[in-house]
């Protein structure tokens, strides 16, 4: 199964690497995801799953749950799953309270002091695309992953 062949209704979740990957550890990563999306099973029943790496940064999961709906164990399989990642390649995948933003330059990561600062300083603006990882649908995710700051929840942080 592939991304685009998911209902809109799927459930997603989005991780950020607390640093940027190489080519290479993305090739690796995207070989473990597509691994454990094939595994992944939910009160033994096989889940449609998709997972896939965007920007070098972001990795998502997607599961159609109209076939089987993820449950706890599975969610918690897929944790483990991600800290296991993350420790074999020294990123962190559960980092919530960076932004990122796009300031011009590619979407830069953002303590919140820094992108308060930063739009204060004119370097970011209403208009500034941020990302959401609080997206849960697939649809969501295609129609507002990457929103302008004035309509994200990023913005009562400005």
């Amino acid at each position: 199964m592939t991304y685009t062949e998911l209902p809109d209704t799927s459930r997603v979740w989005v991780y950020t690497a607390s640093r940027q990957l190489s080519e290479a550890e993305q090739a690796d990563i995207q070989r473990q995801l597509n691994h454990f999306v094939k595994e992944w099973t939910a009160h033994r029943q096989a889940l449609e799953a998709v997972g896939e790496i965007r920007n070098g940064r972001f990795l998502i999961l997607a599961v159609d749950e109209s076939q089987a709906g993820a449950s706890g164990c599975s969610i918690d399989a897929s944790v483990r799953f991600l800290q296991d990642l993350g420790n074999s390649h020294q990123v962190d995948f559960f980092d919530r309270l960076t932004f990122f933003a796009d300031n011009g330059e590619g979407f830069l990561p953002y303590a919140q002091t820094e992108f308060t600062a930063a739009y204060q300083r004119g370097e970011l603006t209403d208009e500034s695309p941020v990302v959401d990882p609080l997206v849960n649908t697939k649809a969501q995710l295609d129609a507002a992953f990457v929103k302008p700051l004035k309509d994200s929840w990023h913005k009562r942080f400005v």
